[in-house]
């Protein structure tokens, strides 16, 4: 029976691990569409932004209470997994609590760390979904989340409070069956939490005991294994790529606009004429018009999206009700990279869909909405740009698609003629000076 159950769960680890390589290795393949970019300048910054604004979450402590129980959240999704490689160890091995005899009376000190933090996990994930769902947060009524999005922020905070329970449960039934003597259940120490009430359960008899403590054990790391793999097709993959997504941060002025070389020379040129070449090769396109244009980092942004939307709060378009939200650009440009993975993965190669990201998921009225304030960028916790994808697509859409309001292109034509956005001539510039004497 013992190796039935150790083949059983070789076969669910396996069956886990390579579903979830292959939905990664696709991820992995849709960011690396982008066009190229180096991010790699500076890398002392670049670990104290990864430590401080992924790990330590400094942008969330702007609400220092909502900020605790989210790390509470965070910080025991990735210490008390660390318990799951003992369940490995054990599923694979036909063991029980394998690392017993090697830590002694440390693994009872670890083990009550991991039921304080699954407690507080517990509580933390009860009050976010009392908050997403019964308090009137505006950024969580808005019409971005509509559908799956807000079905996916609940269906994980659900999932935690579960297998967090399991967790406690499966190590209350072990108490107790310690406390009786069973055989292969070696004592442990008491523990803080179930150790409560394991004294409760110890007149049950052992063969329900270690029924309850048997399928605990299996639901707990069988829900791990489909977390595990809910999190590629989830917002919740930022829980990994926030990492990466802060390490390549762009560490110049974020609100800069990143200028291209050959629009540049067109202005030099035109203020130098005897600095222009004799020929001169035209760029390719100007800005983007499909997830193929933009930098592979804007595109890692777009998978590191939390869907928070602290980005669209902080939006001044957003709040005087224009159509413009910054989580709303994340949203769907991740949305038009997975339709277009989708396409590469059944074609072998992209076909044209006759879509693209411009128009078809990003409408006009929204790039035009942006007032390009940087407030998005700042208030997001985990470095991502949603500026940066907006004006690669404004630029496509005024210099490829010369697709501008009239008072914009008023503006432009002055520039072109009168070197400024106002209609004087450069001579009678300085008139008001003269009239001052």
């Amino acid at each position: 029976m013992q190796i039935v159950q150790q083949v059983l769960f070789v076969l669910c680890l396996g069956a886990a691990i390579l579903f979830f390589s292959k939905k990664v290795s696709e991820i992995r393949r849709n960011i690396l569409l982008g066009v190229d970019e180096d991010l790699t300048d500076n890398k002392p910054e670049r670990w104290k932004n990864m430590l401080l604004l992924a790990f330590g979450q400094k942008k969330m402590f702007k609400n220092p209470l909502v900020a605790v129980m989210h790390f509470f959240v965070y910080a025991g999704f990735l210490i008390i997994n660390i318990e799951v490689l003992e369940i490995v160890l054990d599923g694979i091995l036909g063991t029980h609590r394998l690392f017993l005899p090697l830590l002694g009376s440390f693994y009872t000190f670890l083990i009550n760390a991991f039921e304080i933090l699954a407690l507080l996990v517990l509580v933390s994930c009860a009050i976010f979904l009392v908050r997403r769902n019964f308090i009137k947060l505006k950024r969580f009524l808005s019409n971005d989340l509509n559908g799956w999005p807000r079905s996916d922020a609940n269906n994980i905070l659900i999932t935690e409070i579960v297998l967090m329970t399991l967790f406690l449960l499966m190590n209350s039934t072990d108490r107790a069956l310690q406390l009786n003597g069973s055989a292969h259940y070696q004592d442990a120490g008491n523990f803080v939490l179930s150790g409560l009430l394991a004294p409760s359960l110890t007149g049950l008899s052992e063969t329900t005991l270690i029924a309850i403590e048997r399928s605990a054990w299996w639901l707990h790391i069988l829900g791990i294994l489909a977390f595990l793999n809910y999190l590629p097709w989830s917002k919740h993959l930022h829980i990994v790529l926030a990492f990466p997504n802060a390490w390549y941060a762009r560490l110049t002025n974020t609100a800069a606009m990143a200028n291209m070389p050959a629009v540049q020379n067109e202005v030099k040129y035109m203020m130098q004429p005897e600095l222009a070449p004799t020929e001169a090769t035209p760029p390719a396109k100007f800005g983007a018009k499909d997830v193929f244009d933009l930098s592979w980092k804007s595109l890692l942004d777009a998978y590191s999206c939390t869907e928070c939307g602290r980005c669209s709060a902080a939006c001044p378009a957003n709040s005087t009700g224009k159509l413009l939200s910054p989580r709303k650009i994340m949203m769907s440009t991740r949305d038009r990279l997975e339709e277009v993975g989708k396409n590469i993965t059944a074609n072998k190669e992209f076909q044209p869909d006759g879509k693209a990201l411009l128009n078809d998921y990003i409408t006009v009225e929204e790039l035009r909405a942006c007032t390009t304030c940087n407030a998005c960028v700042e208030e997001c916790p985990v470095s991502i740009n949603p500026l940066s994808i907006i004006l690669e697509l404004r630029r496509s859409l005024i210099m490829e698609d010369s697709n501008a309001p009239a008072e914009w292109n008023a503006m432009f034509s002055n520039v072109e003629n009168n070197f400024a956005p106002w209609k004087f001539s450069p001579d009678e510039r300085d008139k008001w000076a003269e009239e001052m004497k």
